[in-house]
């Protein structure tokens, strides 16, 4: 004797609109002559995506340009003032700053943070105080954002 089995009735989805809101950002690094910072910045409730990029007047419309280092970076949560931070791609001249932006940034905002960065200080022709302010002003950006998204 052979019984019917029900199969079973999938759950009902609703389509839910992505909560994703990428920024695109753009301003004049302090102190670099003619440099325009561009940060692409996606906040989520667990994660944050920045992409860095610089860009100068005599920079052409159609030049391609490398995409930079990819970093990850997480806060320690033993140590709040440690962070912990792996590079997912190495381009040599931008992974100090890309690690140094990533690692700011997870600490300040208490989640995991990706860096894509293909800004590299010395080909800019910066000096150390020029480069520090720029990188000031970036994450203080961020970081205001941050706060925004937050409220």
């Amino acid at each position: 004797m052979a019984t019917a089995v029900a199969a079973p009735i999938p759950p009902q989805v609703e389509n839910v609109a992505p909560q994703a809101k990428p920024q695109e950002l753009s301003f004049p690094l302090p102190k670099a002559l003619h440099t325009t910072a561009h940060v692409h910045l996606t906040l989520l409730e667990t994660c944050a995506t920045v992409f860095l990029a610089t860009s100068t007047p005599g920079d052409s419309a159609g030049s391609v340009k490398p995409m930079g280092s990819f970093v990850y970076a997480m806060p320690d949560r033993t140590n709040s003032r440690n962070t912990i931070s792996t590079t997912l791609y190495n381009l040599p001249g931008s992974v100090e700053y890309a690690t140094r932006i990533a690692k700011i940034l997870a600490r300040r905002m208490r989640i995991p943070v990706y860096v894509g960065c293909s800004i590299d200080p010395t080909a800019l022709g910066l000096l150390v105080e020029e480069e520090m302010e720029g990188l000031t002003k970036i994450v203080d950006i961020i970081m205001q954002k941050w706060e925004e998204s937050r409220q």
